[in-house]
């Protein structure tokens, strides 16, 4: 799916919740050993009520399958990604780190939303050295995972397998090895948050690509025909009077009675 040229088309997407905006530049300085090295202080943000997540089996890239429910006792790192997806590259290297160092308190399952088939990622898979699992998304892993509107999307289960994190964007790498050392039980001086799961507008400029629109069905429609219509969703200017794009008010305000009929108008009319 060329999705590679609207990264940067909409800065914003309503997420359960975001450690930081990190840009599309490099990954976070210090991998996976910057939460024990550096003395700043980290927050990790933890949903108050971990929610459950319906049991879902992934194959990696040689065919070997993995079911969620047998990675029980370990903290489970669900990255969606692609490998055109630039802030999902600049990531790689820590998570590379991340599970090197915690092999045995955490899985790490790499969801490739490629549509170029296996081998290309296979060979991306090597070249840049990744260590955990990949394998490539399917309708299941969507239905575990439903809200995956951009790229990179990671989730992040608890020993007991409820969600316990969610961050759209890039990972920053103190943070995300500080939640999974509280999540697997192990010594850290991050200070907890406790959160309600509410849903707020966050920035995505250190996400690559939106891959979604509230309330707007693209599954029907071929690559490069959704491409083409958010583009077009990203283009056209709201006429609820907000001053927003289609796109920007639909992710900003999902309850917008203007914006929605005029976005699937907009998908109506390219399918057609």
């Amino acid at each position: 799916m060329e999705l590679r040229r609207l990264g940067g088309n909409i800065l914003f997407l309503t997420s359960f919740l975001v450690f930081a905006a990190t840009g599309c530049g490099p990954a976070s300085t210090g991998g996976a050993d910057a939460e024990e090295e550096s003395g700043a202080p980290v927050t990790v943000r933890l949903l108050e009520n971990p929610s459950d997540v319906a049991p879902f089996t992934v194959t990696d890239l040689d065919g070997k399958s993995i079911r969620s429910t047998d990675l029980r006792g370990k903290v489970v790192l669900v990255n969606f990604w692609a490998t055109w997806c630039g802030p999902c590259r600049a990531e790689i290297p820590d998570l590379v780190s991340l599970q090197d160092k915690y092999r045995d308190q955490l899985v790490i399952l790499g969801i490739s939303e490629d549509e170029s088939g296996v081998e290309p990622v296979r060979q991306f898979a090597a070249k840049y050295n990744i260590n955990y699992t990949v394998a490539m998304s399917t309708p299941e892993i969507r239905a575990a995972f439903p809200n995956v509107m951009a790229l990179p999307t990671t989730y992040v289960l608890d020993r007991d397998g409820k969600l316990a994190q969610k961050n759209v964007g890039m990972l920053n790498a103190r943070e995300t090895e500080a939640g999974m050392r509280v999540l697997a039980g192990m010594k850290t001086d991050a200070q907890i948050v406790r959160w309600d799961g509410k849903e707020k507008v966050v920035g995505l400029e250190n996400a690559s690509a939106v891959t979604g629109i509230p309330g707007v069905d693209l599954a029907s429609l071929s690559p490069e025909r959704k491409t083409e219509a958010i583009l077009a969703l990203n283009e056209e200017e709201c006429n609820c009077g907000c001053h927003l794009t289609v796109a920007r008010c639909r992710v900003d305000d999902p309850t917008c009675s203007v914006s929605l009929p005029q976005a699937k108008a907009i998908v109506e009319k390219i399918q057609k």
